[in-house]
């Protein structure tokens, strides 16, 4: 009934006022969007074209409707790009980060305006004079993280400069991890986003600021350098930096802040074991392996070990003494339960370490049907006001519904349709390549996200000063 209603509603608009919008990507974090996109579509009078490699999973879902259509679409073919395109009045680009410049390119010769969740590039910053010149609107890093991230943070950050505070540290880690009723393996980790990201995550050097000092992190040893987080309700966490928190701090208008950091969050253990492939090299996508079709997992962890110290020392042995961890305990437990240690065939002809790497653990970090992944975010942040020093944690926490409708595909998709919206009904009229900070952006966004559950929590306390102690 409520589908009949829509595609009622939809026949009733007049076709001349219609906006068109072209989804570029219907992977694992597109399915809220779509949801979103295609509750809306009849009432705003939009039609929705979804673009991917494969759109089978979609067919059933949008037959009924005639609002929508899934294409297959080549972001390589340049004709396809060109035609696609031409036909929309926004485009949202969900694809690969890597693949964002070609279609950003194509948006500002065919003067549509763009959205994407992904990180701001240097090819992409680039374009922003032109963008402005044609009176475009180019929004990035409108998703998780980067995205509500931006947004949570800029409307604390503000509330406190408002009151006349100074804010001397800020930290903000986030995590896609599983729900603690489907959390039944050792690494207490599941995929709900792209496992290659995963992968790679780290790699490069780490920057940030401590106190006024600047500090570096090179990626090998990453992950031996956490901090302790909790969160109300669900435990201790994990935090490792991310690669570059010294930019935002012009986003955020915190040139001089003492401290700042962003991070990733994981359970606790993650990354030390994590730390065990960094240092053997396994997350290595620069080269081919050789013979890598004849592998299997064990020789594949074999190949990155030295010879054995004496003919009775176990693989396991070996890669303990190697990267210098305890024999017994929750490390080596697991690599076992990953099966690293098993001559189970790679079936790869051709791959690099960290590829194989993802395979092994994509047959065991999959969500399984019913799984349910999690979304935990947290900012800390210490200001000053009237001679006091305040301590205050946002803290958001994002379950998803199933395997399908993930907490990952809410909190990434969500705000996307949300500015989609109001960019289509002329509510964004900030022009070249733009990122959530400002108030006229990320307010109206924060409070509809609201209504889907997304809301931060926060605490605050004043710290003991040494003369009140």
């Amino acid at each position: 009934m409520a589908l009949q209603v829509l595609i009622a509603k939809f026949k009733r608009n007049d076709t001349s006022a219609m906006k068109r919008i072209l989804l570029l990507g219907a992977g694992r974090s597109a399915s809220s969007l779509i949801q979103y996109l295609l509750q809306h579509a009849p009432s705003k009078n939009w039609h929705v074209t979804i673009g991917d490699m494969n759109v089978d999973h979609l067919q059933s879902k949008i037959a009924p409707l005639n609002f929508v259509e899934a294409i297959v679409f080549n972001v390589h073919d340049k004709a396809q790009r060109a035609a696609e395109v031409s036909k929309a009045d926004l485009v949202i680009s969900l694809l690969p980060a890597i693949f964002h410049i070609e279609v950003a390119r194509e948006c500002l010769k065919q003067e549509k305006h763009l959205i994407t969740a992904s990180y701001v590039s240097p090819e992409i910053r680039e374009l922003h004079e032109e963008a402005r010149s044609k009176n475009l609107t180019i929004l990035m890093e409108s998703g998780l993280d980067p995205g509500i991230d931006h947004m949570s943070a800029m409307a604390v950050i503000r509330r406190v400069q408002g009151m006349g505070g100074k804010i001397t540290s800020f930290k903000s880690y986030t995590g896609g991890l599983v729900a603690p009723e489907s959390d039944n393996n050792p690494w207490n980790y599941k995929f709900s986003w792209n496992p290659r990201n995963v992968v790679l995550a780290g790699q490069g050097t780490a920057k940030y600021i401590k106190n006024g000092e600047y500090k570096y992190i090179p990626y090998h040893q990453l992950f031996k350098r956490t901090d302790e987080l909790f969160v109300e309700g669900y435990g201790h966490f994990d935090g490792y930096a991310n690669r570059d928190s010294l930019s935002y701090r012009e986003h955020y208008g915190l040139q001089d802040i003492p401290t700042m950091l962003r991070g990733t969050l994981r359970r606790i253990g993650y990354c030390a074991a994590w730390n065990v492939f960094v240092q053997l090299g396994l997350t290595d996508d620069s080269y081919d392996l050789e013979g890598v079709e004849n592998m299997t997992n064990r020789s594949y962890l074999e190949a990155f070990l030295p010879p054995a110290a004496s003919s009775d020392e176990s693989l396991q042995q070996r890669l303990c003494r190697y990267v210098g961890i305890a024999p017994e305990g929750g490390i080596i437990e697991k690599l076992e339960w990953l099966g690293l240690f098993e001559e189970i065939p790679l079936g790869m002809t051709v791959a690099t370490p960290a590829q194989v790497l993802e395979k092994i653990l994509v047959g065991k970090w999959k969500l399984e049907p019913g799984d349910k992944d999690m979304i935990v975010m947290q900012h800390l942040f210490e200001y000053e006001l009237e001679g006091e020093q305040h301590e205050l944690t946002s803290s958001l926490v994002v379950l998803g519904d199933d395997e399908v409708h993930t907490a990952m595909a809410k909190t990434v998709g969500l705000p996307v349709g949300i500015l989609a919206r109001l960019l289509l009904q002329g509510k964004i009229d900030r022009r070249g390549v733009v990122m959530p900070i400002h108030p006229d952006l990320y307010e109206a966004v924060l409070e509809e996200l609201k209504s889907y559950g997304v809301d931060f929590v926060e605490v605050e306390q004043v710290k003991a000063t040494q003369q009140q102690v």
